[in-house]
Protein backbone atom coordinates (compact mmCIF):
# COMPACT_ATOMS: atom_id res chain seq x y z
CA UNK A 1 0.00 0.00 0.00
CA UNK A 2 1.61 3.86 -0.69
CA UNK A 3 0.84 4.20 2.76
CA UNK A 4 3.55 1.70 4.26
CA UNK A 5 5.59 3.34 1.53
CA UNK A 6 5.66 6.60 2.75
CA UNK A 7 5.83 5.46 6.56
CA UNK A 8 9.03 3.48 5.18
CA UNK A 9 10.40 6.64 3.31
CA UNK A 10 9.52 8.72 6.38
CA UNK A 11 11.48 6.04 8.56
CA UNK A 12 14.87 5.67 5.95
CA UNK A 13 14.90 9.71 5.70
CA UNK A 14 15.00 10.35 9.17
CA UNK A 15 17.27 7.53 9.72
CA UNK A 16 19.39 9.34 6.80
CA UNK A 17 19.04 12.61 8.20
CA UNK A 18 17.59 13.97 5.24
CA UNK A 19 15.33 17.05 6.75
CA UNK A 20 13.58 18.06 3.37
CA UNK A 21 12.10 14.27 2.82
CA UNK A 22 11.21 13.97 6.82
CA UNK A 23 9.05 17.41 6.66
CA UNK A 24 7.69 16.20 3.07
CA UNK A 25 6.75 13.26 4.26
CA UNK A 26 5.23 14.55 7.68
CA UNK A 27 3.15 16.95 5.37
CA UNK A 28 1.63 13.97 2.77
CA UNK A 29 0.71 11.72 6.58
CA UNK A 30 -1.21 14.84 7.60
CA UNK A 31 -3.12 15.18 4.77
CA UNK A 32 -4.04 11.70 4.71
CA UNK A 33 -5.06 11.82 8.05
CA UNK A 34 -7.53 14.69 7.51
CA UNK A 35 -8.68 13.20 4.42
CA UNK A 36 -9.10 9.98 6.56
CA UNK A 37 -11.27 12.17 9.10
CA UNK A 38 -13.07 13.55 6.45
CA UNK A 39 -14.38 9.92 5.09
CA UNK A 40 -15.06 9.10 8.64
CA UNK A 41 -19.15 9.86 7.92
CA UNK A 42 -18.62 8.97 4.25
CA UNK A 43 -21.33 6.27 3.40
CA UNK A 44 -19.12 4.32 1.26
CA UNK A 45 -15.01 3.70 1.54
CA UNK A 46 -12.95 4.56 -1.28
CA UNK A 47 -9.97 2.28 -2.29
CA UNK A 48 -7.40 3.10 0.10
CA UNK A 49 -4.70 3.65 -2.49
CA UNK A 50 -7.12 5.52 -5.02
CA UNK A 51 -7.86 7.76 -1.82
CA UNK A 52 -4.12 8.56 -1.32
CA UNK A 53 -3.33 9.26 -4.51
CA UNK A 54 -6.01 11.60 -5.26
CA UNK A 55 -4.72 13.28 -1.97
CA UNK A 56 -1.01 13.11 -3.56
CA UNK A 57 -2.29 14.46 -6.89
CA UNK A 58 -3.91 17.53 -5.08
CA UNK A 59 -0.85 17.82 -2.89
CA UNK A 60 1.06 18.25 -6.26
CA UNK A 61 -1.63 20.43 -8.32
CA UNK A 62 -1.20 23.39 -4.71
CA UNK A 63 2.35 22.84 -5.00
CA UNK A 64 2.91 23.50 -8.93
CA UNK A 65 0.09 26.63 -8.65
CA UNK A 66 2.76 27.76 -5.45
CA UNK A 67 5.61 27.31 -7.67
CA UNK A 68 4.24 29.84 -10.15
CA UNK A 69 3.64 32.50 -7.66
CA UNK A 70 6.50 32.63 -6.13
CA UNK A 71 7.91 32.57 -9.45
CA UNK A 72 6.09 35.44 -10.65
CA UNK A 73 6.58 36.92 -7.35
CA UNK A 74 10.66 36.81 -7.49
CA UNK A 75 11.04 34.06 -5.21
CA UNK A 76 13.02 31.94 -6.55
CA UNK A 77 14.35 29.87 -3.44
CA UNK A 78 10.45 29.30 -2.15
CA UNK A 79 9.87 27.87 -5.49
CA UNK A 80 13.22 25.82 -5.24
CA UNK A 81 11.01 24.42 -1.81
CA UNK A 82 8.18 23.78 -3.38
CA UNK A 83 9.59 21.88 -6.63
CA UNK A 84 11.38 19.72 -3.91
CA UNK A 85 8.19 18.66 -1.67
CA UNK A 86 6.51 17.88 -5.50
CA UNK A 87 9.73 15.76 -6.20
CA UNK A 88 9.30 13.83 -2.94
CA UNK A 89 5.68 13.52 -3.45
CA UNK A 90 6.36 12.25 -7.12
CA UNK A 91 8.26 9.27 -5.86
CA UNK A 92 5.07 7.95 -4.18
CA UNK A 93 2.45 8.28 -7.28
CA UNK A 94 1.85 5.17 -9.07
CA UNK A 95 3.47 5.14 -13.32
CA UNK A 96 1.41 7.30 -15.12
CA UNK A 97 0.28 6.32 -18.36
CA UNK A 98 1.63 7.33 -21.93
CA UNK A 99 0.08 9.40 -24.18
CA UNK A 100 -0.72 6.30 -26.88
CA UNK A 101 -1.45 4.24 -23.41
CA UNK A 102 -4.10 6.58 -22.48
CA UNK A 103 -5.38 7.60 -25.76
CA UNK A 104 -5.81 3.88 -26.44
CA UNK A 105 -7.73 2.94 -22.82
CA UNK A 106 -10.00 5.73 -24.06
CA UNK A 107 -10.49 4.22 -27.10
CA UNK A 108 -11.51 0.62 -25.82
CA UNK A 109 -13.78 2.32 -23.06
CA UNK A 110 -15.73 4.58 -25.89
CA UNK A 111 -16.16 1.31 -28.34
CA UNK A 112 -17.23 -0.70 -25.11
CA UNK A 113 -19.59 1.90 -24.08
CA UNK A 114 -20.73 2.46 -27.92
CA UNK A 115 -19.70 6.12 -27.57
CA UNK A 116 -20.15 8.11 -30.65
CA UNK A 117 -20.66 11.84 -29.70
CA UNK A 118 -19.94 14.44 -27.33
CA UNK A 119 -22.94 13.80 -25.41
CA UNK A 120 -21.61 10.20 -24.21
CA UNK A 121 -18.83 12.50 -22.48
CA UNK A 122 -20.05 11.90 -18.80
CA UNK A 123 -20.70 7.98 -19.32
CA UNK A 124 -17.08 7.70 -21.07
CA UNK A 125 -15.43 9.64 -17.95
CA UNK A 126 -16.67 7.86 -15.51
CA UNK A 127 -15.82 4.79 -16.91
CA UNK A 128 -12.31 5.83 -17.57
CA UNK A 129 -11.90 7.33 -13.97
CA UNK A 130 -13.57 4.20 -12.37
CA UNK A 131 -11.27 1.98 -14.62
CA UNK A 132 -7.42 4.17 -14.66
CA UNK A 133 -8.22 6.62 -11.75
CA UNK A 134 -4.49 7.15 -10.48
CA UNK A 135 -2.97 5.84 -13.59
CA UNK A 136 -4.59 8.67 -16.22
CA UNK A 137 -4.57 12.17 -15.24
CA UNK A 138 -8.17 13.30 -15.30
CA UNK A 139 -8.20 17.01 -16.83
CA UNK A 140 -5.92 15.32 -19.82
CA UNK A 141 -8.08 12.28 -20.02
CA UNK A 142 -10.86 14.53 -20.40
CA UNK A 143 -9.24 16.30 -23.53
CA UNK A 144 -8.34 13.32 -25.19
CA UNK A 145 -12.10 11.77 -24.42
CA UNK A 146 -13.42 14.92 -25.80
CA UNK A 147 -11.30 14.71 -29.21
CA UNK A 148 -12.19 11.20 -29.52
CA UNK A 149 -15.67 11.91 -29.40
CA UNK A 150 -15.75 14.75 -31.38
CA UNK A 151 -13.76 13.65 -34.18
Amino acid sequence: MIRDDIAAAQIAAMKARDKGTVDATRLIQAAIKNRDIELRTATTMPDDNLMVTEVLGKMIKQRRESIDMFEKGGRPELAANEAAEVAVIERFLPTQMTEEEATAAIDAVATELGATSVKDMGRVMAAVKAAHAGKMDMARASALVKARLAG
